[in-house]
């Protein structure tokens, strides 16, 4: 079929009114399917059950250090869980703090104390003349804008390109505005795009110098081993640690990670890396605010798992269940959109999203049309500062959630969805 934008008035109004016909057709239905979120599945969660029973015995409740770990203490987290989750980012294990059962409780304290207290030593943010500012690239995780506006922080929004965030303009900003305090980034299968940045970007992040002392890099590297595809066809990271080591720029970063999608969905162990000057200044905090998190669950995870390639070996069932989902939905993206030029979509090697960019001006009205006939998506703007795209153009897509069937019938309702507000637009409906 032609592209859109080349058919006669006569045709696109045919269009619309065979489009309209499907569409309630699809109305009667009656579904009721959620690809809002980048959950896993049941099948997901299936496959890591016998975490539940890893810390069963009298004997297992000990870590490797000695330490009962039914009982208070090991404020940092056991020896075994700093190994297990230093490994899987590449860090040394002394670098490791591991916290609690998600890696957002830990972002959204850091941000807090930065407003509250200071960034080691910093004054406080909350005491500064003027407005603190964070860079945020675009699309990006809702979550993380969703603090920084909580916080009253001003968020800038910064361009994705294939290779990364614009770092021109990054660094435009991180040199020239000392008001400018950090940035979001997620470095592998960024959300929702699925880029993983390129060597050169991860270089120009580590050898920044920016006008704030306590300026930081938020490296949420939630994605680090969610591979779809095995080692000839996935995307590899440059180590932000390594990179910042070379540059005489250590306290530049804080890495996060958490086994949220790895074991369980808000049930798993989650941690921060840094330089010894930030992880003191986490613990001075920390001190005030917890005696402890849960070692039997952080015990539970190195047992059941073991070291990082128990890890990798166990993402390998999470990619066989979840790449046929996305294969999928690329396949009836490519099937039912490809030349009509309504639309473009990414094809990532991993994580959890797929993003679509719609005909400006149309993503609200597909997502509004789409869960009119029972199909929920994330709402559109969400993947932007103050949920306001620009073009009102980018949709997240979740395929991780919803069974295959499912999924199939909800991928042609949104290819449906698609042409019929774009024939509307073009149409001037």
């Amino acid at each position: 079929m032609k592209p859109y934008q080349e058919m006669s008035k006569s045709e696109l109004e045919a269009a619309f009114e065979q489009l309209e016909n499907e569409f309630e057709e699809f109305c009667a239905r009656g579904l009721k399917l959620d690809m809002s979120r980048g959950k896993p599945s049941s099948e997901q969660m299936d496959i890591c059950m016998g975490l539940l029973d890893a810390a069963s015995s009298r004997d297992h409740y000990i870590s490797a250090n000695g330490m009962d770990c039914r009982n208070y203490g090991a404020l940092t987290g056991i020896p075994e869980a700093k190994k297990l989750l230093g490994d899987l980012i590449g860090v040394p294990e002394e670098m490791m703090i591991v916290m609690g059962n998600a890696s957002l409780p830990i972002m959204y304290d850091m941000v807090a104390h930065s407003v509250l207290h200071g960034v080691c030593g910093s004054t406080p943010w909350m005491k500064l003349e003027g407005k603190v500012k964070f860079l945020c690239p675009v699309p990006g995780y809702d979550r993380h804008f969703a603090i920084t506006e909580f916080h009253g922080i001003e968020m800038i929004n910064i361009p994705m390109t294939p290779d990364g965030p614009d770092m021109d303009l990054v660094e435009k900003y991180v040199y020239e505005d000392d008001m400018v305090k950090g940035i979001w980034c997620v470095p592998q299968y960024s959300n929702p795009q699925g880029i993983t940045y390129s060597d050169e970007t991860v270089r120009r992040f580590a050898s920044l110098k920016p006008a704030a002392e306590d300026f930081r890099i938020y490296w949420d590297n939630a994605y680090a081993v969610h591979h779809l595809y095995d080692k000839k066809n996935r995307d590899s990271l440059l180590n932000i640690y390594e990179e910042c080591e070379k540059q005489g720029n250590p306290d530049l970063f804080f890495e996060f990670c958490s086994t949220s999608k790895i074991s369980f969905a808000g049930a798993g162990i989650a941690g921060v890396a840094s330089s010894r000057k930030n992880r003191e200044w986490i613990q001075s905090y920390m001190t005030i605010q917890i005696i402890s998190y849960d070692k039997l669950n952080q015990l539970r995870h190195a047992y059941y798992f073991k070291n990082s390639y128990g890890i990798r070996l166990h993402m390998k069932k999470h990619a066989e269940i979840i790449r046929p989902k996305f294969q999928k939905v690329l396949e009836i993206l490519d099937r039912e959109l490809t030349g009509l030029g309504i639309g473009e979509w990414t094809n990532p090697k991993g994580g959890y999203f797929i993003s679509f960019e719609a005909l400006e001006g149309c993503a609200r009205k597909i997502v509004g049309r789409c869960k009119e006939a029972g199909v929920t998506l994330t709402g559109a703007g969400a993947t932007f500062p103050y949920k306001k795209d620009p073009k009102d153009s980018n949709i997240r897509i979740a395929p991780t959630y919803p069974e295959l069937d499912e999924l199939q019938e909800a991928a042609e309702l949104f290819c449906l969805v698609v042409k019929l507000v774009s024939v509307e637009k073009l149409l001037g409906k």
